[in-house]
């Protein structure tokens, strides 16, 4: 490796630290991504414990005025369907808003009950949208948080492992290479070797008559 190779490394090593530069700057946007999921999560997990404890007081109240006999023939329907979009934040893949389909009733099946039963149905229809908000805010949070640790730990090996290597290595060779150019310079400066002094000049019947 001559002096290509001294090219070679410091281009290493350049490269090397503007990933390293780079990789903050990702972190610096998805710890500010983050902020705003941890807030999201925060909302979305309120919204579903009040939805929920809604949900739950107006099927007590069905319970009491329509009977558990209404309850169990309203339950009779198809399941819900659940429709997340996906996004990319960062590189990252997140979910984004999500939705809820809940099919009609169909319409061989009874109406639901009384008013209190219809109120009940509507708030665990907003209740399940609500748990749904919150699963896909819970998702992203996560997933950001799993590329912030790998962005941590690659911006460490860079830190702590490739760069020093390079930097040694650089230097290492910048001396080696200093070292052999003054040691030519040396032999530049000195000229040739008087014909005196040359191998066998001085060997024993030679240089003699």
């Amino acid at each position: 490796m001559g002096r290509s190779g001294l090219l070679w490394l410091r281009h290493r090593l350049e490269v090397t630290r503007h990933g390293s530069s780079v990789l903050r700057r990702k972190l610096t946007l998805l710890a500010a991504e983050h902020d705003r999921l941890r807030r999201r999560r925060a909302e979305t997990a309120r919204d579903w414990t009040a939805a929920d404890a809604a949900a739950r007081g107006r099927l007590e109240r069905a319970v009491l005025l329509d009977g558990l006999e209404a309850i169990d023939a309203a339950a009779e329907m198809s399941p819900a369907e659940v429709c997340v979009p996906w996004t990319a934040v960062m590189g990252v893949r997140c979910p984004g808003e999500p939705s809820v389909l809940i099919p009609p009733r169909p319409a061989q099946l009874p109406a639901p009950g009384g008013a209190a039963l219809s109120q009940a149905e509507a708030a665990y229809r907003a209740a399940a949208l609500a748990a749904v908000r919150h699963a896909a805010a819970d998702a992203a949070l996560a997933a950001v948080e799993s590329e912030m640790a790998a962005t941590r730990r690659r911006v460490r090996a860079l830190d702590r492992h490739w760069i020093p290597a390079l930097e040694a290595a650089l230097a290492a060779r910048t001396l080696q290479l200093a070292e052999l150019e003054a040691a030519d310079l040396t032999r530049r400066r000195s000229g040739p070797l008087p014909a005196a002094l040359e191998p066998g000049a001085l060997e024993p019947g030679r240089g003699t008559p």
